[in-house]
């Protein structure tokens, strides 16, 4: 488990977002101050419409905010000209949302290798990984199936699949066990712990399942825009 002296992946200091302007504007983030660690699992938790996904968002330099400063893997994003942001984004983040955003005119293995592919990585071994990668999420028999063929949840583990395949540094994670039962989100779980568990990564997951709270190391909990609690997660089989 990671502790305070470990390397920050991320480093927020500060941050505002609001949207609109004048009498419309509403401000989501209300100055998040927050270090996620290499090496962990943070669980970011807190009821709808609380600025998770924002930050989420504001985290992979997907929105830019109105106030503070966010540096991922020691890089200040604010200092990233957008091409340059988007770049650093595919190279070193991996990215789960709640929309599968499957392409449907390819097969699972298709879209698992988008990523790879994306990187100049030949198509012969961009699809290799992406079945290897398929079948650690549960999926080696339907590497050919379209999107359309797939269930919900299978869908869910091919966007799961791709997020992985390219070895993220960062991995960001909104709800990923939304469309899972319940074994199946234990071992897509089981999976993303282990990504978090390599020293060189992190894993950040935004959730409303409480059946997997205990794969983190630690709970932050987002509240009308501000963290109000960090709080360390008792790993099962440690004093």
């Amino acid at each position: 488990m990671n502790d305070d002296s470990q390397p920050a992946a991320v480093r927020a200091r500060g941050i505002v977002k609001s949207f609109g302007t004048g009498d419309t504007q509403i401000t989501v983030l209300k100055g998040i101050d927050l270090d996620i660690y290499l090496g962990e699992l943070l669980l970011l938790v807190g009821e709808s419409g609380g600025g998770k996904t924002t930050l989420l968002s504001a985290i992979a330099g997907i929105l830019d905010i109105n106030e503070g400063n966010i540096d991922v893997l020691g890089v200040p994003l604010s200092a990233l000209p957008a091409n340059k942001r988007t770049r650093f984004r595919g190279q070193t983040m991996g990215f789960i949302y709640q929309q599968f955003n499957l392409l449907p005119a390819l097969t699972a293995a298709e879209n698992v290798a988008v990523p790879l592919l994306i990187q100049n990585i030949g198509r012969s071994e961009a699809l290799r990984r992406a079945r290897g990668m398929l079948n650690r999420v549960g999926l080696p028999d339907r590497t050919e199936f379209l999107p359309k063929n797939l269930s919900g949840g299978q869908q869910q583990r091919v966007a799961i699949a791709r997020a992985l395949v390219n070895e993220p540094r960062l991995l960001i994670c909104d709800e990923p066990t939304a469309a899972l039962d319940g074994p199946n989100g234990q071992k897509i779980m089981e999976l993303l712990r282990e990504v978090g568990r390599s020293p060189d990564r992190c894993v950040i997951v935004v959730t409303h399942d409480s059946r997997i709270f205990h794969f983190g190391d630690r709970m932050a909990s987002l509240t009308d825009g501000r963290i109000t609690n960090i709080e360390r997660i008792q790993q099962e089989g440690t004093a």
